[in-house]
């Protein structure tokens, strides 16, 4: 009886998760039928300024890559980039208006020494300043990628890193990827965007990342505490370093909205909560190991990086949201914190763990500027 009611219940669960899929997927897919003065344009390697009728001319040179395409012009002569060290190459550079509506890359060397930024508008600060691998959820370096299956970002084996974030511009688009290792890199991506008009009330597309790589005692982390104006916090992704055996995701996640100072509008009630799961993600001792149940959805997700490589973790650990259906507005100003805190039988304990964030969010331009990234020797992660 026991097991039938399970089976009852996990049926329950799955029509629910189909319901919410397909109503999702309805949302985009009645609109596709619509008539539309959108221009489609896409930039790649093979086509870097997306004209039209301009795309896989590359003849074999010495500018192409050695192995591709023998066969000639056509046949995939130049199919990625090269980026020295130190070196900033320019993705995409679009000028009028429109949409980006889909990124794909994927790289190769240090994520956390590859810089994205994009510019809206011939702003020289940018609005998105984010390491490659975080911002597409996937912060622990090559051959430590998870898949992700979400509305926003997906992560497809092993590093088809894809970016659905909508995100439009008025006068001009700049996409650029920094090289900040001593070693060159290479880069395949494609850019798909339309040219279209561009509406009053859209806001720009934003993300900002943070490090710290020892939180100090019993401070808080600051997700972000920068932005000003109004818009939408939209997103958040984590990447949690566990430095002591024990549970680690007590931590409340705070909103300041608005001039709040000392208490938060809106509070949260763990770690795990706020990205939508529960009692320590199914933690469990098997087999004289530490396991817990991972997961990817459409607007939440958790995963462990098995990868014993890297040093001075006892958990090494991503979790993402999409504040989607749910996103927070803001009139003047938004930070958002979350604490460090841990679980033992003495109760809750204040930790200081490696923690690496990225906020996304929406807002009506000229935004503040960002601070400073982490300096070169705190962007890395430690190998053994």
């Amino acid at each position: 009886m026991e097991v039938l009611n399970m089976l009852k219940v996990f049926s329950v669960v799955c029509l629910i998760l189909a319901i919410n899929i397909v109503c999702a997927q309805n949302i985009s897919l009645k609109e596709l039928s619509k008539s539309s003065t959108a221009v489609s344009r896409s930039i790649s390697p093979e086509n870097f300024t997306g004209e039209k009728g301009k795309g896989g001319m590359a003849v074999p040179g010495k500018n192409t890559n050695r192995m591709a395409a023998k066969l000639g012009q056509g046949w995939k002569v130049s199919p990625k980039i090269s980026i020295k060290a130190g070196e900033t190459f320019t993705l995409a550079d679009i000028e009028g208006q429109g949409f980006i509506n889909h990124i794909w890359m994927t790289p190769s060397g240090e994520y956390r020494l590859m810089i994205l930024r994009i510019y809206w508008d011939d702003e020289t600060e940018p609005s998105v300043e984010v390491p490659v691998g975080d911002f597409f959820a996937s912060g622990w370096g090559m051959m430590n990628e998870p898949v992700i299956n979400s509305v926003a970002v997906a992560v497809n084996p092993r590093s088809g890193f894809n970016c659905y974030w909508q995100m439009p511009f008025r006068k001009r688009c700049r996409i650029t990827m920094q090289n900040m290792s001593d070693k060159g890199v290479s880069l395949y991506y494609q850019i798909d965007y339309s040219l279209e008009e561009v509406s009053a009330d859209r806001q720009y597309f934003h993300a900002q990342y943070r490090r710290v790589r020892s939180v100090p005692y019993k401070k808080v982390y600051t997700i972000v505490d920068s932005i000003k104006g109004k818009g939408s916090y939209v997103g958040t992704y984590l990447a949690h370093g566990s430095k002591k055996i024990g549970w680690w995701g007590e931590g409340e996640i705070k909103f300041y909205i608005d001039g709040d100072e000392n208490f938060p509008t809106i509070c949260g009630t763990g770690e795990e909560d706020y990205f939508c799961g529960s009692y320590g993600y199914d933690e469990r001792v098997s087999w004289f190991k530490v396991k817990y149940s991972e997961y990817s959805g459409m607007y939440t997700g958790f995963y462990v990086v098995k990868n014993r490589k890297i040093k001075g973790f006892k958990g090494i650990f991503g979790e993402y949201r999409w504040h989607i259906t749910d996103p927070v507005r803001f009139e003047k100003d938004l930070r958002i914190t979350i604490q460090n805190l841990g679980w033992r039988k003495e109760g809750y304990l204040p930790l200081q763990d490696d923690l690496s964030s990225v906020a996304y969010w929406y807002q009506t331009e000229p935004h503040n500027p960002f601070p400073p990234l982490p300096a070169k020797d705190v962007l890395v992660i430690d190998k053994k």
